[in-house]
């Protein structure tokens, strides 16, 4: 059946969001028949590093992982006003338990970090936190998307058709399991 494309996918960020690494995912996703969802530190309108504008319509304290097939954290500026965020942490460790594909490109990995999920992990991000990151005790590679179990993560902006390739593929993955 095609279940997961039902099931809506959760997009986390704030003011500051990197433009195309939250409107990339977002319209790939609603155009492969995911519902997606757009969540925040509140509700309200957001702004991005270079001017769009998007709604959050959930307030992360009120979310939990098993309504969501998938999360996807964007970069810019955001990730810096979520990570240190409790709801934001439990969240994100709730995706990561249940082994829920966790999307991060760019600084989205910062987040990853302060819940606590990425020390022994492959990750990417951009080249500006890759030490913050092995300092945390990820194993990091530069290259265009690493897949580490249900963790997709990427450098930038440029590496989008990889990102969304593999959470996509992901997504198809979890659907081929569920039908078996």
């Amino acid at each position: 059946m095609t279940e997961p494309a039902h099931t809506p996918i959760l997009i986390l960020t704030a003011d500051g969001f990197e433009d195309s690494e939250l409107l990339t995912p977002l319209e790939a996703l609603r155009a492969a028949g995911h519902p997606v969802h757009i969540a925040s530190l509140a509700t309200g309108e957001l702004t991005g590093k270079h001017g769009a504008r998007v709604r959050a319509e959930h307030a992360v304290a009120d979310l939990r992982a098993a309504d969501y097939a998938a999360l996807v954290l964007p970069g810019g500026h955001a990730p810096e006003r979520l990570r240190h965020d409790p709801a934001v942490q439990a969240l994100v460790r709730d995706f990561v338990a249940q082994g829920k594909p966790v999307a991060a490109i760019c600084h989205g990995p910062q987040i990853l970090l302060s819940a606590g999920v990425l020390a022994g992990r492959r990750a990417t991000g951009y080249r500006a936190i890759h030490d913050e990151l092995r300092r945390g005790g990820v194993k990091v590679e530069d290259a265009p998307v690493v897949v580490d179990g249900n963790l997709i993560t990427s450098r930038h902006p440029g590496d989008l058709p990889d990102f969304v390739a593999a959470l996509r593929a992901r997504l198809e993955g979890e659907g081929e399991k569920k039908g078996e």
